[in-house]
C-alpha cells in the first residue's frame, strides 16, 4: 500500500509538471470514453435494461415478434393473440403465477375531466388485463391498481393515469383519483395513479397515459369492437413459478393455438380451410424472457446503436493511440532520469509499475470527464434521434451499469496505451542513457510510436469512409423523389371519436371541415386523408377480377397492397401526379359505384405490360370480393411507407364517402374504421406562422369533438422519419472528424519528436550543403510513408466494414469511389498540415548551434 501511494503521488505531481500534456491526454480520452460511454448508455437503456418491476428475471413472454398491431391470420411464430386464446393460455398453464395480456400498440382517445368545459386532451391508452399491475408486481403511486374485477363487462368503467400525464398535463392534482374522465364521450373513474417511472411493458416514444381494462374496450370501440373478433391484438407475459422449465410448456401452447385455428378460425374463413390445413405444423409458439418487456424499440434501433458503439470504439482506440504516443515522448524525455533510477538499484517491475500507476490515473481522470460528456453525450441523441416525440422513457443520467461500464473502460484504456511506454521504460540502458549522446542512442520509442501513427490513419480511414457512406446515403434519402409534394403543403393531425356516429353524421361533419380549413386565409386547398405519407400503414391482400385461386396463406406477402381512404382533392393536393384516367372527385358518393386510383406500382404487379388498368375491378380481402372497386385513374408511385425504399408496396385510394360490403364481420370493421380519418393536408400560400390557433378554432366551430394533435409542415414530416439516419450519419461524421483531427494531432507529435531527436544529424546535412527543400523533404517522406502503410491497410478495411452496414445505405455501394478518394483526401490534407510544421521548423535548424549543442 505504501508502494502505491508513493505511486500515485508521483503520478499526480508529473500531471502536475506538465499540464499541457496533462490536458491534452484529459480532453482525448474524455472524448473518446464519454462518446463510448454516450452510446453504451443507450444501448443498456434500449437493448439491456429490465423493467422497472418486481423480480424481472421471472417475467417470460407467451411469444416474440413485436408485430404492431392487429394480425388477421395464423402465424409462423406467433406473438399476437385473440381474447380467446388468451382465457385459454391462463386455464392451461398453472406453472404461471401470473399471466396478464395488452394490447399490441395503442390508441389516442380524446379525453376531458368530467363535465368541466376544458379543452379536450389527446391521450395515448392501452387495453390491459385486470391482473396486468399484479403480475408485475407493481402497486399504485396514488389510489388502487386495477384488478380484475375491473376487467369484467359489467364492470364499472375504469381507469389508471400514467404518473407522467398526471404530473404535466394534470398538474400532480390529488384529487384526479376518484375523479370521473370523460373518453371519447364515455365516463370512466380514474382509480389510481401508475408508478413513478413505470411506462408501461413496452420501450417507445410517446408511451401509453391510460390504462384501461380490456373488457372495456367495446365501450370505446363499439362496431369496430375486436374483443370477439378472430383477430389477434394481444400480446402475453407471465410470471411463472421458481423450478420450472419454460421451454417445455411451448408445446403445450403451441398445441393451444392450432387447435384454435381449426375449430374457431376456420369456420369464419372456409375459404382458407384447405391451406390452414397444410400450414399447421408449422405454428408454433415460444417462451421468452420477458423481464426486458417488448423490444419493439430494440428492434427500430439496434443496427444503428451497434454501428455507433463501434464507431465510437475506433475512435477511443485513435484517442489511446494518441495518449501512448504523448507518453512515450514523455518516456524519452525523461531517459536520463528513468537510466539514473535503474543505475540507483530501481527495479524494472518497479518503473512498470510506476508507469502503469501514472497511466491509470491518467485514465481514470479522463473517465470522470469521460462520465460529464456521456451525460451531455446521452441528451444531444436523444433529442436529434426523437425531436419529434413528445416523450421519449430514457433517461440520460448515468446509472450504475453505465457508470460500470465507463470505469471498466476507463481501467482498459489505462492499460492499453500503458503498457508499451512502461515496456520500453523498464528495458531502458542506464549506461547508454547516462553518455547523454542522443546521436548514438538507440531510440526504441520510435519504431512504437510510429507504428501508432499507422494505426491511427488505418483506423482514421475506416471512420471517414464509413461516415462518408452514411452521409452520401442521408443525402440521398433527402433528395430522392417521394412522388408528392412538400413546398407548401402541411399535414394536419387530428383525432375525431366517432365510432358511434353514423355514416352519414361522419360524411357531414368531414365535408364541414374540409370546407371550414379552405377558409382559413392563406389556404389554397384543404382535403381529409385516413393517413399521409410516411406516418401510417394500411394494407389488405388484393385480387384481380377472374382470379378465383385462395392465397397461400404461408405467403400472404405476396398479394398485399397498401391503401387508403381520401376526400375529394386530396391526391391534387398531396401533388400526386395523374398518369392515366381521373383522380377521386365529387361525383363519387355513396350512391354511386365503388372506384379506386391505383399508383403505377399497382399497375405493374398486379397487370401485364400490355394490359389497360382503366375499367378494370379487383378487390380485397379474399378472392369473392374481385369486382368490389373499378379503376378510374393511375397516378404516380409516391413512397407512403418507408423513406429508406427497402419497403415500397403497391398502393390504392379509395373516395372517403364510400363503403364496401364483406362477407366476413372483420373485413368489415376494418373497412368501417378506415372512414375515421386520421389527417387533413392544407396547401398553403403563405408561411405557417399563425396557422395551428386558426386550425384549432376551425375545429372547434365544426365539432367540439375534434382533437387536434399536431400541426407540421410535410418538409418536417418527411425529416422526422429519417431521424434515425440523420443522427447515425451526423454522429459517425463528427466521430469521423475527430478521428481525423486525432490522428494529425498524432502525426505532428511523432514528426515533432523524430525532428528534434534529429536535430544534430539534419544540422550535419545543412553544413555539408543540403539546401532546406532537401531538408524539407526528408521530413514529409518519413511522416508520409506512416500515413502510406496506414492507406495500404486501412482502404481495404474501410471496404470490408462497409459491408456490414450495406443494409443501411440508400443508393450507395459500399465501394463508392467518390467517397474513398475523399478519405484518402481529408487524411493526406491533413497530414501534410500536420507534418508541414515540424519539417519547416527543421528546414530552419542553425548548423552551428546543432553542432554545438551535439
Amino acid at each position: 500500500m505504501r508502494t502505491l501511494r508513493q505511486d500515485l503521488v508521483y503520478a499526480l505531481r508529473q500531471m502536475r509538471l506538465s499540464p499541457v500534456f496533462t490536458l491534452t491526454a484529459l480532453l482525448t480520452l474524455a472524448l473518446g470514453i464519454g462518446a463510448t460511454t454516450a452510446i453504451f448508455s443507450l444501448i443498456h437503456s434500449v437493448m439491456l435494461k429490465s423493467l422497472p418491476v418486481s423480480d424481472p428475471d421471472t417475467l417470460y413472454r407467451i411469444g416474440e415478434g413485436s408485430d404492431c398491431c392487429v394480425n388477421t391470420g395464423p402465424e409462423d411464430s406467433w406473438g399476437l393473440y385473440p381474447v380467446i386464446v388468451y382465457e385459454r393460455f391462463k386455464q392451461a398453464a398453472p406453472e404461471f403465477e401470473q399471466m396478464a395480456a395488452f394490447q399490441a400498440g395503442s390508441n389516442l382517445f380524446s379525453v376531458r375531466r368530467g363535465q368541466t368545459g376544458e379543452q379536450s386532451k389527446p391521450l395515448n391508452s392501452e387495453y390491459i388485463s385486470g391482473n396486468y399491475f399484479a403480475t408485475f408486481g407493481l402497486g399504485a403511486y396514488a389510489g388502487r391498481t386495477l384488478t380484475p374485477a375491473d376487467d369484467q363487462r359489467a364492470a364499472p368503467p375504469a381507469a389508471m393515469l400514467s404518473y407522467r400525464a398526471w404530473q404535466q398535463k394534470y398538474g400532480s392534482d390529488p384529487s384526479i383519483v376518484g375523479s370521473t374522465f370523460m373518453i371519447d364521450g364515455h365516463p370512466f373513474t380514474i382509480v389510481g395513479i401508475t408508478p413513478r417511472g413505470f411506462h408501461g411493458e413496452t420501450l417507445q416514444s410517446d408511451p401509453p397515459e391510460l390504462f384501461i381494462p380490456i373488457q372495456q374496450e367495446p365501450v370505446l370501440s363499439g362496431a369496430n369492437s375486436l374483443l370477439n373478433q378472430p383477430l389477434s391484438w394481444l400480446r402475453i407475459i407471465g410470471r411463472i413459478k421458481p423450478g420450472v422449465n419454460p421451454a417445455s410448456l411451448a408445446p403445450r401452447f403451441t398445441t393451444i393455438v392450432r387447435s384454435w385455428l381449426i375449430n374457431d378460425f376456420a369456420p369464419q374463413f372456409p375459404q382458407f380451410v384447405q391451406q390452414l390445413k397444410q400450414i399447421l405444423p408449422t405454428q408454433h409458439v415460444n417462451i421468452i424472457p420477458g423481464g426486458a418487456g417488448v423490444a419493439i424499440m430494440k428492434a427500430d434501433y439496434e443496427a444503428s446503436l451497434r454501428i455507433l458503439l463501434a464507431v465510437c470504439g475506433l475512435v477511443l482506440l485513435i484517442a489511446c493511440a494518441n495518449v501512448a504516443n504523448l507518453l512515450m515522448a514523455r518516456g524519452s524525455a525523461r531517459a536520463t532520469h528513468t537510466a539514473v533510477r535503474l543505475a540507483l538499484g530501481a527495479s524494472r517491475k518497479r518503473l512498470i509499475g510506476q508507469w502503469l500507476t501514472e497511466s491509470l490515473v491518467l485514465a481514470l481522470a479522463g473517465g470522470l470527464l469521460g462520465i460529464v460528456v456521456a451525460f451531455l453525450g446521452v441528451k444531444v441523441i436523444i433529442a436529434m434521434a426523437f425531436h419529434h416525440a413528445l416523450y421519449v422513457p430514457i433517461d440520460a443520467l448515468p446509472s450504475l451499469p453505465v457508470l460500470g461500464f465507463a470505469f471498466a473502460v476507463s481501467l482498459l484504456t489505462g492499460v492499453l496505451f500503458g503498457t508499451v511506454p512502461a515496456w520500453i521504460a523498464s528495458r531502458a540502458n542506464p549506461a547508454t542513457a547516462l553518455h547523454g549522446a542522443t546521436r548514438t542512442t538507440r531510440d526504441r520509442s520510435s519504431l512504437w510510436q510510429k507504428s501508432l501513427v499507422v494505426l491511427q490513419a488505418a483506423l482514421s480511414v475506416v471512420l471517414l469512409t464509413g461516415a462518408g457512406l452514411l452521409t452520401r446515403s442521408m443525402q440521398k434519402l433527402e433528395a430522392q423523389d417521394f412522388g408528392f409534394q412538400t413546398d407548401g403543403r402541411v399535414n394536419v393531425s387530428l383525432y375525431a371519436p366517432f365510432a358511434s356516429y353514423s355514416p352519414e353524421k361522419l360524411n357531414v361533419t368531414y365535408r364541414a371541415l374540409q370546407d371550414r380549413l379552405k377558409q382559413i386565409p392563406g389556404v389554397q386547398n384543404a382535403a381529409l386523408a385516413l393517413y399521409t405519407p410516411l406516418t401510417n400503414n394500411w394494407g389488405m391482400p388484393v385480387f384481380r377480377a377472374g382470379s378465383q385461386t385462395p392465397p397461400d396463406l404461408s405467403h400472404m406477402e405476396n398479394f398485399l397492397a397498401s391503401w387508403d381512404r381520401v376526400s375529394p382533392g386530396y391526391l391534387e393536393a398531396i401533388g400526386q401526379t395523374l398518369v392515366r384516367g381521373r383522380t377521386i372527385g365529387e361525383q363519387d358518393t355513396a350512391a354511386t359505384r365503388n372506384i379506386a386510383v391505383v399508383d403505377e406500382a399497382f399497375v405493374k404487379k398486379y397487370f401485364k405490360p400490355d394490359e389497360d388498368p382503366i375499367g378494370q375491378t379487383f378487390g380485397g380481402g379474399d378472392p369473392t370480393n374481385d369486382k368490389m372497386y373499378e379503376i378510374v385513374g393511375v397516378v404516380r408511385t409516391a413512397n407512403y411507407t418507408d423513406p429508406t425504399g427497402h419497403w415500397l408496396p403497391p398502393h390504392f385510394f379509395v373516395p372517403l364517402t364510400q363503403h364496401a360490403t364483406y362477407h366476413d364481420k372483420m373485413m368489415q370493421m376494418i373497412d368501417e374504421r378506415s372512414h375515421i380519418i386520421e389527417s387533413a393536408v392544407l396547401v398553403l400560400s403563405g408561411s405557417m406562422e399563425g396557422l395551428e390557433p386558426q386550425v384549432r378554432r376551425a375545429f372547434s366551430e365544426v365539432d367540439p369533438n375534434l382533437t387536434l394533435i399536431r400541426v407540421r409542415s410535410m418538409e418536417q414530416q418527411v425529416a422526422d422519419r429519417l431521424d434515425q439516419s440523420r443522427t447515425v450519419a451526423q454522429l459517425t461524421g463528427l466521430f469521423g472528424f475527430l478521428a481525423l483531427i486525432l490522428a494529425a494531432v498524432g502525426l505532428y507529435g511523432v514528426t515533432a519528436y523524430s525532428v528534434e531527436r534529429r536535430t544534430s544529424e539534419i544540422g550535419v546535412r545543412i553544413a555539408l550543403g543540403a539546401d532546406r527543400l532537401t531538408v524539407v523533404r526528408i521530413v514529409l517522406r518519413g511522416a508520409f510513408l506512416q500515413i502510406v502503410i496506414g492507406l495500404l491497410i486501412g482502404v481495404p478495411a474501410s471496404i470490408a466494414c462497409a459491408r456490414l452496414i450495406a443494409a443501411q445505405l440508400y443508393q450507395v455501394k459500399s465501394w463508392d469511389p467518390l467517397v474513398l478518394s475523399g478519405s484518402v483526401l481529408a487524411l493526406g490534407v491533413c497530414a501534410l498540415i500536420a507534418s508541414l510544421v515540424p519539417a519547416r521548423r527543421a528546414a530552419a535548424v542553425n548548423p552551428v548551434t546543432a553542432l554545438r549543442v551535439e
